[in-house]
């Protein structure tokens, strides 16, 4: 499953070529033991505030917004007549949006701890058209900051400082959970029609996304390959909103020397409590659930499974607010060192984030 280097095209000069191969197995020692120690959180009880911001803190969407003609008109055009986004088309800029999150942790698929790991806290986010957006979420005395300037995305957090996302710029997961419409619209206006379904009692139309190869493979390293990363969307037939998020991404990860190892990322998103909010429906509440597993030859106890569970209210949604600027959303000076450096260290390697 792994991918061949391209063959190199020009003369080799055998010195620069040890120095070049050195550098890579250096490179590619540091990519190993940065993956390592960054999955190794998964099975540290004293981590669970990392897993939690990690995982559920900022995901991405799996993949970016491209305007293009529609394939699910008639479902897409319910959806934007229920939510009133049409109104926002040419004249919101800027979207405010704050809230309350509550997140736990449950170590094995079944188990119950009694809400020992339960951490809560808020976030602020912010976004601006096109492309652009930023969120500061704070848990359990943890802080994390993700952004997009519409060319780069970037994330920061305490133990790993600010690390670039690889691949095309992609809109936030948390925005397209019923607080941005619009994105919504634009995303699945595409997607591949799956059939009807009901889902937690709702009779839905059930839309498909997935990342094209082209995607995946920029997405991925000598490391850590990205497999495949889809999203499903349940839209209510009755009311038109989009009531369900679930999605999952499958990465490749092999220690050198070592067999390979496969990690499972599945996350259910419960979309309610939709109020109106200039004339636009804007969801309130929801839940989402993750289930992280991993799997392989080399495991000899099976597949390993961790459960997480995040549930959020919104406390405040405002358009075109005065005083937000492009300054807002440029990338931490960091961000340019980090990237000139060390290229292949990146937030796509570690298997615990989209």
């Amino acid at each position: 499953m792994g991918r061949l280097a391209p063959l190199s095209e020009e003369p080799i000069n055998e010195e620069n070529e040890g120095n070049n191969n050195s550098k890579k197995c250096l490179q590619s020692w540091r990519n190993w033991n940065w993956i390592k120690t960054h999955f190794s959180l998964l099975f540290n009880k004293k981590s669970n505030l990392k897993i939690l911001l990690s995982v559920l803190g900022c995901p991405l969407f799996p993949l970016p917004v491209h305007p293009i003609s529609p394939l699910n008109e008639y479902i897409i055009q319910h959806f934007r007549a229920a939510t009133g986004c049409k109104k926002l088309e040419g004249t919101v800029k800027n979207v405010f949006t704050t809230g309350k999150v509550t997140m736990d942790v449950v170590d094995e698929l079944g188990s119950t701890n009694g809400g020992v790991n339960v951490e809560k806290g808020c976030f602020v986010m912010w976004q601006m058209v096109p492309d652009k957006w930023q969120i500061e979420l704070v848990l359990g005395g943890q802080k994390v900051l993700a952004g997009s300037n519409g060319a780069i995305a970037w994330r920061h957090t305490p133990w790993l400082g600010v690390h670039a996302a690889k691949g095309p710029v992609r809109p936030l997961r948390r925005a397209l959970q019923g607080l941005d419409p619009l994105a919504v619209s634009a995303v699945f206006c595409a997607a591949q029609y799956m059939g009807e379904k009901q889902i937690s009692g709702i009779d839905c139309f059930v839309l498909k996304l997935s990342a094209d190869q082209k995607d995946l493979a920029e997405r991925s390293d000598n490391t850590a390959e990205m497999i495949k990363h889809a999203i499903f969307g349940y839209f209510s037939q009755r009311s038109g909103l989009l009531v369900y998020l679930e999605d999952s991404y499958l990465t490749r990860i092999q220690a050198p020397g070592s067999h390979p190892t496969y990690w499972e990322t599945t996350m259910s998103t419960k979309i309610e409590d939709y109020r109106v909010v200039d004339g636009v429906m804007i969801a309130h509440a929801g839940s989402s659930t993750a289930l992280i597993t991993r799997f392989g030859d080399n495991l000899k106890a099976g597949p390993a499974i961790t459960r997480l569970e995040e549930s959020w209210i919104i406390d405040d949604v405002a358009f075109n607010v005065p005083g937000l600027s492009l300054d807002c959303f440029i990338p931490p000076q960091e961000l340019q060192r980090d990237c000139s450096s060390d290229d292949d260290v990146d937030w796509k390697s570690s298997l615990l984030h989209r």
